[in-house]
């Protein structure tokens, strides 16, 4: 029996796209429909961050993405050694990051 062949999936990255943006903060929300990924540049002592890329995919698409990341996470602690969160110094007793927007 012949396997149905599959069709390749031919990929544009566009020089400006693959420029890429760099992000030290992702904020996600959803509604019911939809889950929605800011791209946050924000740097130490600004009042302000920018969202560089706003991202909107279905539930289930959020739910491929995630799948993604860990089987990627996973390959790269494989080759590189486990990745480690950083603690700040100043965190407080409970841990997390200190919020920089709260004096």
């Amino acid at each position: 029996m012949d396997k149905p062949q599959q069709k390749e999936l031919k990929i544009e990255l566009t020089p400006e796209v693959a420029a890429g943006h760099y992000s030290n903060l992702a904020v996600i929300s959803h509604s019911g429909n939809e889950f929605f990924i800011d791209f946050i540049s924000m740097a130490p002592n600004m009042p302000q961050a920018k969202v560089q890329s706003r991202i909107v995919m279905t539930p289930e698409n959020a739910k491929n993405l995630l799948g993604a990341l860990n089987d990627n996470i996973r390959n790269y602690e494989k080759t590189f050694g486990e990745i480690v969160r950083k603690q700040p110094r100043n965190a407080g007793p409970q841990g997390g990051i200190p919020n920089p927007f709260e004096a």
